[in-house]
């Protein structure tokens, strides 16, 4: 038998398991970058069992694959997103730590930008809280002024 020529690469076949597909449909249905640890969370409600490390490997299995690109936000593991969305920047809730699309980009960047310089690519993370953790502070916080108004 003749040995693998060094041009071709050895195919590797990936079966499509059950893990593989709910990690896939995972991220179908949530639509937004998600970390390893939210996937194996929403995956494990479906498959018990499920290890973290399988989800490790689906997810870089997906990404050598070209299905998934990583979404970097500094000082935090990668997330991930399925690739081929229209151009579009995030926001990372600072008090749940969950990364949402934003949909189009800044218009006025270009205009940031000096004449004398030519932007080949950018990337814009907006940092804030998330409607429902918004919504828990500025509750807690009605609760701590009344009570605190209640004690004069």
């Amino acid at each position: 038998m003749p040995a693998p020529s060094a041009a071709q690469p050895p195919k590797v076949f990936r079966r499509n398991t059950r893990q593989r597909r709910q990690i896939r449909e995972v991220f179908d249905l949530h639509d937004r970058p998600l970390s390893a640890d939210e996937v194996f969370a929403f995956a494990q409600e479906k498959i018990a069992g499920l290890g973290m490390a399988t989800v490790y490997r689906t997810i870089k299995a997906l990404a050598d694959e070209g299905w998934l690109v990583p979404v970097e936000v500094p000082g935090a593991p990668p997330r991930y997103e399925i690739r081929g969305k229209n151009h579009h920047h995030h926001f990372h809730c600072l008090k749940c730590g969950r990364l949402f699309e934003l949909d189009g980009c800044l218009e006025q960047l270009g205009k940031m930008i000096p004449a004398s310089f030519r932007a080949v690519d950018h990337v814009v993370l907006i940092y804030g809280y998330c409607a429902a953790c918004d919504r828990g502070r500025k509750l807690r916080s009605t609760g701590t002024r009344k009570n605190s108004l209640s004690k004069s």
